[in-house]
């Protein structure tokens, strides 16, 4: 009972030293935890637990690397409506290389992303985003005067994991959209190595930050899918969780690829749980599928011939 005590005291403290340190309450920090409890499918008992490992955790060194993209997987990660997201849980990882938030650039950054391979090689969890052109030895992808492709084959294989951010960096997107002449790939594709993959277009912050909550719960990543995707996102489809299924508001006419579509969208939804595409009247156009870009056109469809083919 009194270790139990003990326990219960430490973890009172660490909580209230990192609340204190992020200018937030103790009861949004709490609510944080249980959001992700939930999206990672545990039980409630687990929500103590969560709290002590973003209040203890030693924080792991992430390198993340963008590609052929929009940067709209990064600005889906720091624009969320839930400020636990992108402040509370970039203070849990230790960022020593980010194009789009460092200072540095030029020579200083490609110095920084150097040093941060060599410093943490073997331990540092690598973050990709955007698709990696191949064609033509990668040229059209360059960043400091080496191919995309050439940065991707010097840094990937030093990392401990590799995280696509995103279908662009998981299978390629719409960089690899046919009629596209870059010979762009996804990460796992145009390399070879092994990834846990978060596809969507872009994918949603909630589950970046559930992945990395996972990792400093359990020192490790969740199991996957044959496509590389986490569980706890990629269950179940997008159709079978949708309030609109069966009624007469249901979009399936309209060209919308739920029943074809493994991503959790409907329960967790975006921007701080407000809304998701088919909330907002848009058919569901399959972002998280592998080539959904060609396989899953017309996003659109009102003759309902996507439907009935």
């Amino acid at each position: 009972m009194e270790s139990e005590e003990k326990y219960d005291r430490d973890l009172d403290e660490k909580v209230d030293e990192l609340v204190t340190k992020k200018g937030v309450t103790r009861r949004d920090f709490m609510k944080f935890c249980g959001l992700m409890a939930a999206t990672l499918g545990l039980e409630a008992s687990m929500i103590p637990r969560i709290a002590r490992a973003l209040a203890t955790a030693p924080r792991p060194p992430v390198i993340w690397l963008q590609f052929a993209e929009c940067t709209g997987c990064t600005e889906a990660l720091l624009r969320t409506a839930d400020p636990f997201i992108d402040d509370l849980l970039l203070d849990k990882i230790s960022a020593e290389y980010h194009e789009t938030i460092m200072a540095a650039a030029g020579d200083a950054a490609t110095a920084c992303l150097d040093n941060a391979v060599s410093r943490y090689a073997g331990q540092f969890l690598c973050f990709v985003e955007g698709a990696i052109p191949t064609a033509d030895g990668g040229i059209y992808g360059m960043i400091g005067g080496k191919t995309m492709l050439q940065v991707a084959r010097e840094v990937l294989p030093h990392a401990a994991k590799v995280v696509c951010v995103g279908n662009c960096a998981a299978y390629g997107g719409l960089p690899a959209a046919s009629g596209g002449l870059t010979g762009a790939k996804g990460v796992r594709a145009a390399t070879g190595i092994a990834t846990i993959n978060l596809p969507g277009c872009p994918p949603n912050a909630v589950n970046i930050a559930a992945l990395i909550v996972d990792y400093l719960l359990n020192g490790q990543f969740p199991r996957t899918d044959r496509f590389g995707r986490p569980a706890f996102a990629y269950r179940n489809k997008v159709h079978s969780q949708c309030p609109r299924r069966g009624s007469s508001w249901c979009l399936e006419d309209f060209g919308c690829k739920g029943a074809h579509t493994f991503h959790n969208c409907p329960t967790v939804k975006y921007n701080g749980g407000t809304s998701w595409c088919v909330q907002a009247d848009s058919p569901c156009k399959s972002c998280s599928t592998p080539g959904f870009w060609d396989s899953m056109a017309p996003f659109f469809d009102y003759s309902g011939s996507y439907r009935n083919s």
